[in-house]
């Protein structure tokens, strides 16, 4: 199938800032594909050339089949956006919202149901200005839902919520994919990208810095894992020292920090302390995650 969404040295500048440099992507069907960075990155900057919000000046930009700057009528009835800085008046009823937006497109799916799978039925008659964050966020997807669009665009979703409300969004976004959709979001949050996406494009200063699953890209470029070990009795490196791929030994306030590389790593690390018969109090292991991947190719962590 040919990708849904084909991006090729896309540029965007605002006098003599480069917002968006020559960023090249492409997104499958099917999948939930993210754009990971800072604030200021360029993520919602290439999201709005994408969903044909914002002019591109250069490179080419395929959305479905199509080029979204064109507006085509066919192409905005088959996708969904939920725009980071979406406001609704503060006195229109969520029902009201709804139907509203069932005025915009040609085939709509039933509003009501939509609020029932969002948990929003009790929410029908209230004003939007008396909703919680969350269930905003979960209006925005009825809203960006309501034409049951083929590639859904959620920009910067979770942004203050609080853990509970944002992983109940995490669990509407994966039953949006579960659904046969196709998601396209931007995030700056690590735990988000890694439970949610299939493959991410890492962004810095707007261009793309790295490209791949999450996975991949810890595997290329950190794949060192650490294990503590403490013991009651005294810690010997030396017990260590025939560890596969072991890198380094170190003594941390009674107890020892292995680094190492490779898939035998720690049962190796387990095999030797079952060996020697230590006698050990606490066994943690540490693997590195997206954040550490920012920090390694950029020097500085991705909140910074």
């Amino acid at each position: 199938m040919p990708p849904v969404v084909r991006v090729s040295g896309l540029r965007k500048t605002y006098g003599s800032l480069v917002a968006v440099d020559e960023v090249s992507f492409t997104v499958e069907e099917g999948e939930i594909f993210g754009l990971l960075g800072p604030n200021g990155a360029g993520k919602t900057t290439t999201m709005e050339c994408v969903e044909g919000v914002r002019e591109r000046d250069a490179g080419t930009v395929e959305v479905l089949g199509r080029d979204p700057g064109s507006r085509h009528a066919d192409l905005l009835d088959r996708i969904g956006v939920q725009l980071q800085e979406a406001q609704l008046q503060k006195r229109i009823k969520v029902w009201e919202a709804v139907d509203l937006w069932t005025t915009l497109f040609r085939n709509t799916v039933d509003g009501d149901q939509l609020l029932r799978e969002l948990g929003l039925a009790e929410k029908r008659n209230a004003w939007f200005m008396t909703l919680s964050g969350g269930q905003k966020q979960r209006l925005f997807i009825a809203l960006a839902l309501i034409n049951d669009p083929e590639l859904v665009f959620l920009d910067e979703l979770t942004t203050g919520l609080d853990p509970q409300a944002r992983r109940r969004i995490w669990d509407l976004v994966l039953d949006i994919r579960n659904r046969g959709k196709t998601v396209f979001l931007t995030t700056h949050l690590m735990e988000e990208a890694e439970r949610l996406c299939d493959r991410v494009a890492v962004i810095e200063h707007g261009r793309v810095i790295e490209l791949g699953t999450p996975k991949e890209l810890v595997a290329r470029h950190c794949p060192e894992r650490t294990v503590h070990v403490s013991s009651d009795g005294e810690l010997d490196a030396q017990t260590f020292a025939g560890v596969t791929g072991l890198i380094q030994a170190e003594r941390l306030d009674g107890s020892l920090r292995l680094t190492g590389a490779g898939s035998d790593f720690v049962s190796s690390v387990v095999g030797a302390i079952a060996a020697q018969r230590v006698q050990v109090t606490d066994l943690r292991t540490e693997a590195p995650n997206l954040e550490d991947v920012f920090l390694k190719l950029t020097g500085h962590s991705i909140r910074d």
